[in-house]
């Protein structure tokens, strides 16, 4: 992978690590961990600059949030409840359930969509829910380019500035996502808990 990202790197530059990065957001091929502390290690043997890959990577994450958020709004509030009336009884889910996640992410979406660009695979996701609830489109973009730019200044710098030891930034990325992804498997789950003890009563 190192070879391929590297060849991709020194015959695109920046361009390369735009649509890398857009396509990461979309369909992820690679982690964009990956991406971003390669990319500050390249900053010392080639001609990219550090600010450079991170407005680069920036752009690519603000384009491919932008594919996301249009697929959101395919599936807004009416189709979702068309959905339910022939799934709803599977799935345990009620029309009532759909309007009270709508008016939550109206209430706190914002701040969602900031900070979940700091939790992998996440950080993309995010801009789905973001379209179905119709959020403002400009601070969805405003929002989405705050977080990626201090996510992909922090990780571009931390490869840079290791240098060979890139590698290392991406195993203890590694380890920060499972350590992300196993709370929020207890959030889904105390939630779901909550939820069913509630309708049995």
């Amino acid at each position: 992978m190192e070879n391929w990202l590297m060849e991709i790197l020194n015959e695109y530059g920046y361009i390369g690590i735009l649509l890398l990065i857009a396509l990461e957001n979309i369909f992820p091929p690679i982690p964009s961990e990956v991406i971003l502390t390669f990319g500050g290690f390249m900053t010392n043997s080639s001609d990219l600059s550090i600010v450079g890959v991170v407005i680069s990577s920036t752009l690519g994450s603000v384009i491919g949030a932008m594919v996301l958020y249009s697929i959101g709004l395919q599936l807004d509030v009416e189709r979702l409840e068309r959905i339910l009336d022939r799934w709803g009884h599977v799935l345990r889910l009620s029309k009532s359930d759909i309007h009270k996640a709508d008016q939550w992410f109206d209430k706190f979406g914002p701040w969602t969509v900031f900070f979940c660009r700091f939790v992998p695979l996440i950080r993309s996701l995010i801009s789905v829910p973001a379209g179905m609830s119709n959020m403002n489109f400009g601070l969805f973009v405003l929002l989405t380019s705050l977080g990626t730019f201090i996510w992909n200044i922090v990780l571009v710098n931390l490869g840079a500035s290791v240098g060979e030891s890139w590698e290392d930034v991406v195993r203890y990325m590694e380890v920060y996502s499972n350590i992300i992804y196993i709370l929020l498997i207890l959030l889904v789950i105390i939630s779901l808990l909550l939820i069913y003890k509630k309708r049995t009563k």
